[in-house]
């Protein structure tokens, strides 16, 4: 009988017949071979040596890597290293990341706000609605004369953004630009994916689906007035760990501001060019919304979200921005690509990686994507080069600077593998798509923490998130398909980090906002990156097409 060992690291969902297959043992210097065994029969069917003993630059771990990619046999698997132990059962499957990939998008589905979830498509995690958000006020923020301050708006729908209960214009701009460009850069593979919701049986794919609940409610926080996009709609402070729907609070749109309007109009630039083929009609919407949210934008072109000065005073998440470039950049290349006109046409900018106040690069994958600045190519693939250039000690990308390690790098990781994915369909290399799946791989497990970070997969996942439905809804396991946070030495929330060094603070508790919290912006990146491997298998060799 071998014990399990926590000392051995490995993505928990399982590798491909015929990708690299790399397990990482930390901390056990007198290792030198390690064993894959069959989880049925306990027969030894691949034995190596370890490499070399690494030092890891973002803590005290010292890491040894296991590499058996030369094993293609299909089938349930553990490690076994003399002397320290046993992995987690894994699986070498033709698909390996499916769960994953349909778990994350369907994450999407138990974040709605404005409609019961059913027991047959949200399984034990059904719940009656949330916030119906169909009498909103208008916030003193948010007030001008055609809408003055108490004037009720219906804004419901929509995806709850995070562990909260509010809904941002400007981290649905990020989320929603990463979903629809999956499915541009996928969609044939798109087409025949399923995810069990209640729109899983019309004619449209399940993660436009998806993306059109929350587009509908987008389209409602723009103000017809003038064009304008208020900024979120929002308790005036968070509300407790209780069950959605359960507290009255009043709701609120806050102020407009510049970066709402401008991601708001790539957002709907973009769904109008993806739905014309499903939905002529909300495709014209979504032109028209985005050219009204443009024209406001060259009317207030810095205008910066405040929530301060005004009563009842505003606490919840911001989501400000005080530079406007990269909106600007990745709303007119959207517009451009969409309508041809050349006044949307942008003028190149430095894009790095995205995050909800760093849009640039959307609009780099989205000129790339139809031709209209083939400049950019080199831009992409040096920053990728520079990915693939000085590996962690677990053999990964993300971790290779102590930079990634902040609130929210699990996006990070997963946006690092887009990038590669971008890199990959530029050139046909496939370096690039073997180093984003060793980032997936990082986040399924193949990490100083030993997490697999997506919630009901694999057998060490986060069981306590910061996530109100999941810690008051009486079930013990957490709402399933979320991605969380990550390891973050900031450690904001004051809670008790059982470790502070960069790549392991990280606490599976509730009180752990900083690390353990849940966000679309997050999920939507795990979404593409699994989806694309998922979507790329049998191209790039790592699975044989049936027959």
């Amino acid at each position: 009988m071998f014990l399990l060992s926590l000392y051995i690291v490995l993505n928990q969902a399982g590798f491909y017949p015929d990708a690299p297959k790399v397990a990482v043992v930390t901390n056990a210097p007198a290792a030198s071979k390690f064993y894959v065994i069959n989880a049925d029969k306990k027969d030894t069917v691949f034995f190596a040596d370890l490499g070399e003993e690494k030092q890891s630059g973002n803590s005290d771990t010292k890491t040894r890597i296991a590499d058996f990619t030369k094993l293609t046999t299909k089938g349930n698997f553990f490690i076994h290293v003399p002397g320290v132990g046993n992995s987690y059962i894994f699986k070498i499957s033709d698909d390996a990341n499916r769960e994953v990939a349909i778990a994350t998008l369907k994450g999407f589905y138990y974040q709605r706000v404005s409609m019961p979830l059913e027991e047959k498509y949200a399984g034990k995690w059904h719940r009656p609605a949330g916030h119906p958000d169909t009498a909103v006020y208008i916030h003193p923020s948010a007030a001008d004369e055609k809408r003055p301050a108490g004037t009720i708006i219906s804004s419901p729908g929509g995806w709850y953004d995070a562990g909260d209960y509010n809904k941002y214009i400007v981290n649905s701009g990020i989320t929603m630009g990463t979903l629809l460009s999956a499915y541009e850069d996928f969609p044939v593979y798109f087409s025949k994916f399923h995810t069990n919701i209640p729109e899983s049986n019309n004619t449209i794919p399940d993660i436009l689906d998806e993306m059109i609940y929350n587009l509908r409610w987008m389209l409602s926080m723009q103000d017809p007035n003038d064009g304008g996009v208020y900024n979120k709609c929002t308790n005036a402070s968070f509300d407790g760990m209780v069950m959605p729907g359960v507290t009255k609070a009043p709701r609120y749109v806050v102020q407009k501001g510049t970066a709402a309007a401008l991601d708001f109009a790539a957002v709907t630039a973009q769904a109008s060019r993806v739905l014309k083929q499903y939905n002529k009609g909300l495709a014209d919407t979504c032109l028209k919304a985005a050219e009204r949210a443009w024209e406001w934008a060259k009317l207030h072109p810095a205008m910066e979200y405040d929530q301060k000065n005004f009563q009842p005073p505003v606490t919840t998440g911001p989501y400000g921005d005080k530079y406007f470039k990269d909106e600007w950049f990745w709303a007119g290349a959207e517009l451009y690509v969409t309508t041809k006109q050349e006044q949307y046409k942008p003028e190149i900018i430095e894009a790095g990686l995205p995050s909800w106040s760093n849009v640039g690069m959307l609009g780099y994958y989205t000129l790339l994507r139809f031709n209209a600045a083939p400049q950019l190519k080199e831009k992409v693939i040096r920053m990728a080069d520079r990915y693939a250039e000085n590996l962690s000690a677990f053999q990964t990308p993300m971790g290779q600077s102590v930079r990634d390690f902040n609130w929210g790098s699990n996006s990070n990781a997963a946006n690092q593998g887009i990038l590669l994915i971008n890199a990959y369909k530029l050139t046909g290399d496939k370096k690039y798509i073997d180093l984003a799946l060793s980032n997936l791989d990082y986040l399924l497990g193949r990490n100083a923490t030993g997490y697999c970070f997506v919630t009901g997969i694999g057998s060490k996942s986060p069981m306590h998130p910061h996530h109100r439905p999941s810690e008051a809804d009486g079930i013990k396991e957490p709402v399933p398909g979320l991605l969380a946070g990550g390891p973050n030495p900031g450690m904001q929330d004051k809670c008790k980090y059982e470790f502070t060094a960069p790549e392991l603070a990280y606490a599976d508790i509730e009180c752990s906002y900083a690390s353990n919290e849940i966000a679309i912006n997050w999920n939507a990146p795990i979404v593409y990156l699994a989806n694309a491997l998922e979507a790329l298998k049998h191209r790039v060799g790592y699975t044989q097409p049936k027959k």
